[in-house]
């Protein structure tokens, strides 16, 4: 089987196996309109005695399935400036084309590599199992700069709207030349392109839909990052300290040309992050004690405390805004839970809305941790249940269905008769059911919830003339933790875990509601209107919504030995605000001491009931260690400059008088909002 334009092909399927033989395409090239560079072979052809290729886990039974029915190939795939990006295709053999001449190409851009590299295969293909056994074209690329690519990587690559030449390179542009390869050079493609990815790959995903190459027809981002100033990183100018650390330490090390291998992980020395980050003290003893500036992106971000062209040339959002026509249909895809990147899916999807409301654009969000609709089953987080298999009747009824449909899969006469996907497919926690709606955020009633005094909450909004206020004392010294467990970084579970542990604690207020009556479901997004006085000039404010349920709530299978769900104090949803960045994340500002200020947190969005017996809970606090670095509190132009003596505790009060109200606004829906939505392949009921 001849092979032009420099690959190598491994052969997977089962008979070669049997001969211990590999078949290889021939090495020669050939350039295509859009790109200019050669491209070249990427390893030398084995010999016809070539021992069988080896399968990553031969016990795995999609393993064996991909060796008996892809053939891999390797190829370098030339970009408009002369790079070329290591790319990854895996093509189905004729038992999976079933007759079909032609199948649609998935593909998948990363910086975490796409190995396993040569010879060996992978345990899996696709976005999901079902997929993987349909049969796609799937291509795997590592990105401009990674590990086997040629090229300068860079982080959240600024997209360029206006290019002038060949020079003038993005992720939008090295898709759209990649896809223009593929196109030329794959055998049996059908001339629809798909392209799905999670997290960082979500970034690149959307970034594709930005001057969309015309045979791009279905994209997926999957808990995208679409602002770093308020996913992963830093959440409202906030620094999530562990999770760039412990990711940037052996992510952000500078390769010496290319490679297949991981820099090694960093080793704290303790499984205890708590105690590491307390050790650590300011975070310019990172530095100075382990990265020594040999990290450039820790030594950027410490460059840039504050919102300025540095971060705001990342924000893919005002690029995704100015697409005219949505040329591709778009499904984003998100958690609730996802403590890395809940931001970018939901303003990703309203900002595709925003350019093209009459586009194919949907969102989907579902009870999950970061990618847990790809990596666990989603019928549980930590201690809490959702009741049934989420996941999977996600892969089942939307996912599969989405591409195969979108792309004219074969497999797409399954869903023959089904209702239209609908435009936002939401799962409702606490309720523990699937609902459909025509747009998100739905149509809601707006209401509100006050603090009032001995920690009550309220609807009735406070009418105390005197000031009113709690007041705490924060202390870096003794932060409040963000979990009980003993982990290095962020866990998966902080989102839903239980907060009895932090309730307890002195210097973390509580406002609660009676036992609810008739049940509450908040919708869309909701922000935390306060009122904060500090007798320091910089505070950070945390402020988090909890389900409290019952003293006689019952357990459910699988929960953790020693847990109960009797009065579980489940977070529901949760942020932070650095204080000086209250008014503009590019100008800080100090605050008065002792002078009440306005805060006002946005949240991220929800779809939460709060059940009959359960309460409303809302805690407000200071510090959030080590999730959040240690704010000085004492004011210091950059924080990440401050040294030991900058920190100091201070005294904090929230306010909830009549000219002075600190609360809860959101939106309540209505039983008759959404509905249920109808299932085509999956004919279970929903999760009760």
């Amino acid at each position: 089987m001849s092979r032009p334009n420099g690959s190598v092909t491994w052969r997977g399927l089962a008979p070669l196996l049997g001969l211990g033989l590999v078949l290889v395409s021939g090495s020669g090239c050939e350039r295509t309109q859009v790109s200019a560079a050669p491209c070249e072979p990427t390893a030398e052809p084995p010999t016809a005695s070539a021992p069988a290729p080896e399968i990553a886990d031969p016990n795995q039974e999609t393993a064996r399935f991909i060796a008996h029915n892809y053939v891999k190939r390797e190829v370098r795939i030339p970009m408009r400036d002369g790079a070329t990006l290591f790319t990854t295709i895996y093509s189905p053999g004729e038992a999976l084309r079933a007759g079909a001449p032609a199948l649609p190409i998935m593909l998948f851009r990363t910086p975490y590599s796409i190995g396993p590299y040569g010879e060996a295969l992978p345990d899996k293909l696709g976005p999901q199992p079902a997929m993987m056994r349909d049969g796609y074209i799937f291509v795997y690329q590592d990105v401009r700069g990674r590990f086997m690519s040629d090229g300068e990587f860079v982080n959240m690559t600024p997209q360029i709207d206006d290019k002038s030449g060949p020079a003038d390179i993005d992720e939008s542009s090295d898709t759209y030349d990649t896809i223009a390869w593929l196109l030329d050079n794959v055998e049996g493609h059908s001339g629809k392109v798909g392209q799905w990815g999670i997290s960082y790959p979500g970034f690149y995903a959307a970034a594709a839909v930005i001057d969309a190459h015309p045979a791009l027809l279905a994209v997926s981002p999957q808990a995208p990052i679409a602002d770093w100033w308020y996913d992963d990183f830093h959440h409202h100018g906030a620094f999530l300290l562990p999770h760039l650390f412990n990711f940037i330490s052996s992510f952000g090390r500078a390769r010496d040309g290319h490679t297949q291998d991981w820099p090694a992980r960093f080793d704290h020395g303790t499984p205890d992050g708590f105690e590491f980050f307390k050790r650590l003290g300011p975070v310019r003893n990172a530095n100075e004690r382990y990265f020594h500036h040999e990290i450039a992106f820790w030594d950027a971000v410490m460059d840039h405390p504050n919102y300025d062209e540095f971060w705001a040339s990342r924000n893919l959002l005002p690029h995704l805004e100015r697409v005219s026509a949505l040329g591709p249909a778009v499904m984003t895809v998100g958690g609730w839970f996802d403590a890395e990147d809940l931001y970018g899916p939901l303003h990703i999807y309203a900002a595709l809305e925003q350019a093209d409301p009459s586009g194919r654009n949907s969102l989907v969000m579902g009870p999950w941790q970061h990618g847990g609709w790809a990596r666990t089953d989603g019928a549980s987080l930590g201690d809490v249940s959702f009741g049934a298999a989420t996941s999977l009747e996600y892969q089942a009824e939307i996912e599969r269905r989405f591409f195969a449909t979108t792309l004219g899969h074969p497999v797409a006469a399954e869903y023959e008769g089904c209702a239209a996907l609908p435009e936002a497919y939401m799962f409702e926690t606490g309720a523990n059911r699937w609902r459909s709606f025509e747009q998100w955020p739905p149509n809601t009633q707006a209401r509100a919830l006050w603090f009032g005094p001995d920690g009550s909450l309220r609807e009735q909004a406070p009418e105390d003339r005197p000031r009113s206020f709690d007041a705490f004392i924060s202390d870096p010294a003794h932060p409040v933790p963000f979990t009980s467990a003993i982990a290095k970084g962020m866990t998966r579970e902080y989102m839903s875990d239980d907060q009895r542990f932090a309730a307890r604690r002195a210097d973390v207020l509580v406002y609660q509601t009676e036992p609810l009556t008739e049940p509450l479901t908040i919708a869309g997004p909701l922000s935390a209107q306060l009122w904060v006085s500090t007798d320091q000039r910089d505070a950070d404010w945390i402020v988090k919504l909890i389900d409290v349920l019952p003293d006689d709530a019952p357990d459910h299978e699988g929960l953790r030995e020693g847990m109960h769900m009797g009065g579980y104090q489940m977070m529901v949803r949760s942020e932070v605000m650095r204080g000086r960045f209250r008014e503009d994340p590019s100008a800080p500002k100090p605050f008065k001491p002792n002078q009440p200020t306005e805060v006002t947190l946005p949240l991220q969005d929800v779809l939460h009931t709060f059940g009959v017996g359960h309460r409303v809970m809302v805690q407000v606090q200071s510090t959030w260690f080590p999730l959040v670095d240690l704010n000085p509190q004492g004011w210091v132009d950059n924080i990440y400059a401050a040294r030991e003596a900058d920190f100091v505790a201070a005294q904090h009060r929230v306010y909830r008088d009549a000219k002075h109200a600190s609360g809860l606004r959101f939106g309540s829906l209505a039983a008759s909002e959404g509905q249920q939505p109808s299932r085509c392949r999956v004919g279970e009921t929903p999760a009760q």
